[in-house]
């Protein structure tokens, strides 16, 4: 049988000088919760946790009851055990800290704990997303501008994706890894090693109904893969769609695409739709370490330095060729 996610883990901790294994015990912890997501996920309208919650979250979009309970399912996996000194969730306005009663630990976490949780009524692929940080030496009790590291900073990124399969895939910096749950045993294994983004594709995927709010840049390259190779591409393009960010990136990673919420003048005060975070920081570093590139238009996503703990940015990420092309176009080529 392949390895389990944690023994791969413990195999790889084993290079890294002086380590402790509170890296190995805070990712087990992360396992655990989506475990217990993709439990509930699967259940859905049978334990009666589908439709609206009523609410709405820090950007105020509506909370469905699965975004309430994924996020207290995510806390109450992760706070107990040592390994961190809070947290931070796309669901909520500040940051988490680690109950008094509880050992604090030298790793934060900033987590989505559904991404597409629009979806969850219509029975698509949802995931949960999550960066792992080093909290700043000396400080035992963090506050939002210690969160506040760029995405070059990040010592683990992965999502899980609750799917036909329920996947774990992530990196700490050498190479990206996807995992299957394997429900009868109630463990991850080793399915997908060291994945690849292809340099080249004919897929992009992008919400078409944004268009008249595009910048020039964003039209004109879209407007190519559509016309493909009756507008002077060299050949034709796909589009998809999905509205799931995990779902998107999982399609890139295992056969190649680019991937664009890009900054769109349909409400000006907001630099995007997605998450720095949450979101975008995970996600790039995720594509970065599989070949491909992840960039706002103008800049690298994980060069950029957080403002704020719910700050919006354009994203364009996917393969490496295609990428640089949109890229290209924004910076005047």
């Amino acid at each position: 049988m392949s390895k389990s996610l944690i023994q791969f883990i413990i195999e790889e901790q084993r290079h890294v000088q002086n380590a402790s294994g509170d890296f190995t015990g805070l990712l087990s912890d992360v396992v655990s919760a989506c475990k217990q997501i993709a439990h509930d996920v699967n259940k859905g309208a049978l334990i009666g946790v589908l439709g609206s919650a009523g609410s709405e979250n820090v950007q105020g979009e509506t909370q469905k009851k699965l975004d309430i309970i994924t996020n207290e399912v995510f806390i109450k996996a992760n706070e107990w055990s040592g390994h961190l000194a809070a947290m931070a969730s796309e669901e909520m306005e500040d940051i988490y800290p680690i109950p008094a009663k509880y050992p604090k630990g030298k790793y934060l976490i900033t987590f989505d704990p559904l991404d597409g949780s629009s979806n969850i009524d219509v029975n698509i692929s949802v995931g949960t997303i999550f960066s792992i940080l080093r909290c700043p030496e000396g400080v035992t009790n963090p506050t939002a501008a210690d969160f506040m590291q760029p995405g070059t900073k990040q010592v683990c990124a992965g999502y899980a994706l609750y799917g036909p399969n329920t996947m774990m895939v992530i990196t700490t910096g050498h190479g990206v890894n996807g995992f299957t749950l394997d429900r009868d045993v109630g463990d991850f294994f080793l399915t997908h090693p060291n994945m690849q983004i292809p340099a080249d594709t004919n897929e992009f995927a992008i919400n078409m109904s944004n268009q008249r709010y595009w910048e020039k840049p964003v039209q004109r390259y879209v407007e190519e893969c559509v016309k493909g190779k009756d507008g002077g591409r060299e050949k034709n393009f796909n589009m998809r769609w999905v509205a799931s960010m995990v779902a998107e990136v999982h399609r890139i990673l295992t056969r190649g695409g680019i991937f664009m919420y890009p900054f769109d003048t349909k409400d000006p005060a907001k630099a995007g739709k997605l998450r720095l975070m949450y979101e975008a920081n995970p996600m790039s570093f995720i594509v970065e370490q599989a070949g491909g590139v992840s960039s706002t238009g103008r800049e690298r996503i994980m060069d950029l330095q957080p403002q704020g703990l719910h700050q919006r940015v354009p994203v364009i990420l996917g393969s490496k060729n295609e990428v640089e092309r949109a890229v290209s176009y924004h910076k005047g080529a």
